[in-house]
């Protein structure tokens, strides 16, 4: 399965985690974020950056998870109705945190807060089977200047 990650140009040669603070991680914990269309790539950036940020270089990178390899989901139903919602932010944070740590898979499926019914796929860096995850290509991607806002 293909998956996407749209990250500074600097940055897009390594399958390489910041550690900071996102929806499924604390501060420190080291995940690296991907969807699974380039669409849902582009929207998860466009929600946390805004202005001349977008004017930077920009590249997609396009990541192959083994269809062998095991990934554990978040289903929406095992969440509150309001799951997406910043107040429960620490509630989700707090999830992908346990599954960082207890490395019971490479892979963790989270459904999309921006599109229902679209997923991301979160990478544990740490786990045995990350090794098995190739980085396949990088193209160069921009955002449209339309969408661009100040």
């Amino acid at each position: 399965m293909e998956v996407y990650r749209i990250t500074s140009k600097k940055w897009s040669t390594k399958l390489i985690a910041s550690g900071n603070a996102a929806r499924w991680n604390s501060e420190e914990n080291k995940i690296i974020y991907t969807a699974e269309s380039r669409a849902l790539a582009c929207l998860e950036n466009l929600v946390h950056s805004s202005g001349e940020e977008l004017k930077k270089e920009f590249a997609m990178m396009l990541i192959e998870i083994p269809t062998t390899l095991k990934i554990e989901r978040i289903e929406i139903a095992s969440l509150p109705n309001n799951w997406f919602e910043f107040e429960n932010l620490l509630l989700c944070r707090n999830i992908g945190d346990k599954w960082l740590m207890k490395k019971s898979t490479a892979v963790l499926k989270v459904p999309s807060v921006i599109i229902s019914h679209e997923f991301n796929y979160l990478l544990n860096p740490e786990h045995p089977d990350f090794k098995k995850i190739k980085l396949n290509s990088i193209e160069d991607f921009r955002f449209d200047p339309r969408i661009i806002t100040n």
